[in-house]
């Protein structure tokens, strides 16, 4: 305002015009102090350090990838050869005599010929699908006049032509190796000179899901009496969708399901009832409280803690990563060691978590790491007195990893595809969840 209309104003006027600029001086202020406080954020966020699988759950094919550095190539040395062993059982036997003598053409007999040098030969038979015409007679009956129809034959029902052994292959190819629909087309007509469309393949699969869940279900029942079970998840699509496959692993068997929630009414819903003595995972709050005993990954806990080493804190996740490594240890040498000495160990490493979790962390990620620590106490040290327990997830994570290459491969095969329509990149993993959902594999031992 310019100082002539100022002059001109009256008292209530100023004290107006005061008022009213001070409330917006106020309000400035607070404006000012909200942006540098978020400037600030900003800032603390700028010194964070970036994710990686070192320090976190990041699976490795999402890390940055530095170049190798260039090796001088080695010539490469030498080995004395290995003849490959003779097959045990061969299929046929065939003894080759020479005829004559090379020197002076005299007639050779078998009987003059005891050296033997055997080898060898393997070969594919001829790769041929068999077809056979089933011919159903039928008339009407001589005496009573009603119309008979003969019985067809048990193992050749009527309905789809193709035979238990080209279900199984494509079966097999498919879900075992990853082979697309058009691929097994084209493979079962020039190797086996079959002729058969993707439709046929998806009707195969359809069918071989029943006798596969029954089977996932008998192992399930397997996996469900186990007093050790170990649980982990990861995302999947489904048809456009995201949903989250489960895996539960025991020491003999792994069952698959594929489920539209991460939550833990899958782990209620698999177990149905069942109670293990030692449940086995992440953190997750959907897999706690499942068993009698919980042990968490450790290798989780290991990144977690190198985290908060890269955030800056020097106060607690030095000394807990270095306790996680000595109970892994410990955990590698208990089957020599004995049921004592194991206690003595576990109630070392329980007093040294005591003496860390006394110290205060100066670092966000400090603070955050010990909280966590702290409502997990009772869950890091169970395998270090049950020899059947190991000390990280990995059995789970394994389970795990045939199915994501699938479902990358799978991804990738469709975006690189001439047929970039919605019909074909959903049928080409039209079968995919239900086949995932009741894959099962056996497990011979724990890592």
């Amino acid at each position: 305002m310019a100082p002539d209309a100022l002059d001109s104003l009256s008292k209530p006027e100023l004290i107006a015009l005061i008022l009213a600029q001070a409330e917006q001086i106020r309000l400035l202020t607070e404006q000012n102090a909200a942006l540098q406080a978020r400037v600030a954020e900003l800032e603390a966020r700028l010194n964070v350090p970036a994710k990686t699988p070192g320090n976190s759950s990041l699976p490795p094919s999402k890390g940055q990838k530095s170049d190798r550095p260039e090796k001088v190539k080695k010539r490469r040395k030498g080995r004395p050869g290995v003849a490959r062993e003779l097959c045990p059982n061969p299929d046929h036997i065939r003894d080759v005599y020479a005829e004559s003598c090379g020197n002076c053409n005299h007639a050779a007999r078998p009987e003059d010929q005891p050296h033997v040098h055997s080898y060898d030969h393997v070969e594919l038979p001829v790769m041929k699908t068999t077809v056979t015409r089933i011919n159903q007679h039928g008339g009407d009956c001589v005496r009573c006049g009603e119309p008979i129809l003969a019985k067809p034959p048990a193992d050749m029902p009527p309905g789809s032509p193709f035979g238990p052994g080209i279900v199984a292959l494509v079966v097999y190819m498919h879900a075992k190796h990853m082979v697309s629909y058009s691929r097994l087309v084209e493979m079962l007509k020039e190797l086996l000179g079959l002729t058969i469309s993707e439709g046929a393949i998806a009707n195969m699969l359809a069918r071989a899901a029943e006798p596969f869940a029954a089977a996932a279900e008998q192992i399930a029942s397997q996996v469900r009496a186990s007093p050790v079970i170990a649980s982990d998840e990861t995302s999947a699509r489904v048809e456009g969708k995201t949903h989250w496959q489960w895996v539960f692993s025991s020491a003999t068997a792994v069952a698959h399901r594929i489920a539209d929630t991460r939550g833990a009414v899958v782990v209620t819903e698999f177990l149905k009832g069942a109670k293990p003595k030692v449940w086995i995972s992440d953190r997750l709050g959907a897999q706690m409280g499942h068993g009698a005993q919980h042990q968490v990954c450790l290798a989780h806990l290991l990144r977690d803690a190198q985290y908060a080493i890269d955030a800056g804190d020097t106060v607690f996740a030095p000394g807990f990563k270095f306790l996680l490594k000595r109970a892994c240890a410990i955990g590698r040498r208990r089957d020599a060691l004995a049921d004592a000495t194991l206690i003595a160990y576990e109630r070392d490493l329980d007093g040294r978590l005591t003496r860390l979790l006394a110290l205060e962390p100066t670092t966000p990620a400090g603070l955050k790491l010990r909280k966590g620590i702290e409502k997990c106490r009772d869950k890091l040290f169970v395998f270090v007195t049950n020899r059947a327990v190991p000390a990280t997830n990995n059995v789970s994570e394994r389970a795990l990893r045939p199915s994501v290459i699938f479902r990358n491969y799978a991804a990738r095969t469709i975006m690189q595809s001439p047929r970039r329509d919605v019909a074909a990149r959903r049928g080409f993993l039209a079968d995919l969840t239900p086949h995932i959902s009741v894959c099962v594999r056996s497990c011979s031992a724990w890592p």
